[in-house]
């Protein structure tokens, strides 16, 4: 059979509506960030660019249990699709207990070697001190955000993602009311600056974990799913996350690990430039909501298929994703490119910063076509429980990622805007070899 000319079952409106709620999830998260950002560049320069580092610092550790729960996502997506609701329950607690301990353990390492890592690598001794005040209370919401993504985990993989949006909008909501009191000490708060933005994060991840947990057990049919299941009768659970889950754990690790080396490259050519790439890397991310939100729902989707022995629908069904990522990236694309300005004036007010900004944040944007590819595609081969091809052509890319990066900023010291052209050169690789795979990859006959 030749499964480019099979058509999904799966229509528009059934994609967008298991990604909006993901979308409005995201949208909020980033708007926290933005927020932060904002408010952060109002009080300095050396803050905003020492937010930027601090900020990828935790999510680089914290992409470890992310990982994990992505692993668990897919195992949930492929016993969902199989019709096996009772065993989603034990993969969530198993997933809890695992992802408490590796909590503890990251939370101990980072508060010990922080300071000794970045000691070592920032040339700032200003943004080092202005780092290390926003991680040591930060490194506090490893324990709520670890939680979190696996009742995310639940949800997705299920296709019950209404609920993130209500729980999204809370965490928006109480962080900036925290941010506001404590970066500038209103509403009787003292004023913490840069510290006050990482506290109302905590914050915020905390009330999350208790919506979560609430909600859970109040409107979740608990017997459905297995969550009274005994855990001395569940057998290697965790084996089976693990060997989905360890490779993206570590893909994720290298990947956003290879985002932080050229942040600290970008910060060896000044405070201003870190603080541009901060300013970038926000809308940045901001724009990429739609795009993340499919994605996610792409892994959820291609496994959930493959589970209901839907494997030829596949392919159509990734491309049918990534043309609606199209159509809604194109809109923000526009608007942004019709005025930067405006939306760099959110973050700060310094006409040279402004101006300074705009070049590469045009560069930016204008690549977010392929970085839609990209990220669908790549999550498709993940959604295929065949995490370790994954993670292979995760290595090969980033080892392309990084040298252009050393060479444009470390040893040429070119413009920022052609610096970060190291976003195009990801996202080309990552799309040429996922796309290889998914259409004459072995990826049919997995089992998990």
């Amino acid at each position: 059979m030749n499964v480019m000319s099979v058509k999904t079952s799966i229509s528009y409106r059934k994609i967008w509506g298991i990604a909006y709620p993901i979308f409005l999830t995201l949208l909020v998260q980033n708007l926290i960030q933005v927020t932060d950002t904002a408010f952060l560049g109002r009080v300095g320069e050396v803050e905003l660019g020492a937010s930027a580092l601090a900020g990828i610092y935790y999510v680089v550790v914290f992409i470890i249990a992310f990982g994990f729960s992505t692993g668990s996502q897919i195992l949930i997506g492929r016993r969902n699709g199989e019709g096996n609701f009772h065993q989603i329950g034990e993969i969530v607690i198993y997933g809890l207990l695992f992802l408490i301990l590796l909590a503890l353990v990251l939370f101990g390492l980072t508060r010990i070697f922080s300071k000794q890592i970045l000691s070592l690598i920032l040339s700032s001794p200003q943004v080092l001190d202005a780092t290390m005040e926003f991680l040591n209370p930060r490194m506090y919401g490893i324990f709520f955000s670890s939680f979190n993504v696996m009742f995310r985990a639940f949800y997705v993989g299920t296709t019950r993602t209404k609920v993130l949006s209500v729980n999204a909008v809370l965490m928006a909501l109480c962080n900036v009311f925290f941010a506001y009191a404590l970066i500038f000490g209103n509403f009787g708060f003292p004023q913490m600056g840069i510290a006050g933005a990482a506290i109302a994060s905590v914050i915020s991840e905390a009330l999350s974990v208790v919506f979560f947990i609430g909600y859970t057990f109040f409107v979740v049919d608990l017997k459905k799913y297995g969550f009274h299941t005994q855990l001395y009768k569940s057998k290697g659970v965790i084996g089976k996350i693990l060997d989905i889950s360890s490779s993206i754990m570590l893909q994720n690790l290298l990947s956003l690990g290879s985002w932080f080396f050229f942040f600290i490259a970008v910060e060896h050519l000044g405070e201003r430039p870190l603080a541009v790439s901060n300013i970038v890397r926000s809308l940045y991310m901001l724009i990429s909501i739609p795009i993340f939100a499919l994605a996610a729902t792409t892994n959820t989707l291609v496994s959930n298929a493959i589970g209901a022995g839907k494997t030829e629908e596949v392919i159509d069904l990734v491309w049918k994703i990534i043309r609606l990522a199209w159509i809604i990236v194109s809109g923000l694309l526009l608007l942004v490119l019709l005025s930067p300005r405006f939306f760099i004036s959110i973050y700060t007010t310094d006409i040279g910063m402004i101006i300074d900004t705009v070049p590469t944040l045009c560069v930016v944007v204008l690549l977010m076509p392929v970085i839609a590819m990209a990220n669908i595609f790549f999550n498709s081969v993940s959604g295929t429980g065949n995490t370790r091809t994954a993670l292979g052509i995760e290595c090969c890319v980033l080892l392309i990622y990084v040298s252009y990066t050393c060479i444009s900023t470390v040893y040429l010291k070119l413009p920022l805007p052609i610096c970060w052209l190291n976003e195009l050169i990801y996202a080309f690789f990552i799309f040429l070899f996922c796309f290889l795979y998914i259409k004459k990859g072995n990826w049919r006959d997995k089992k998990i």
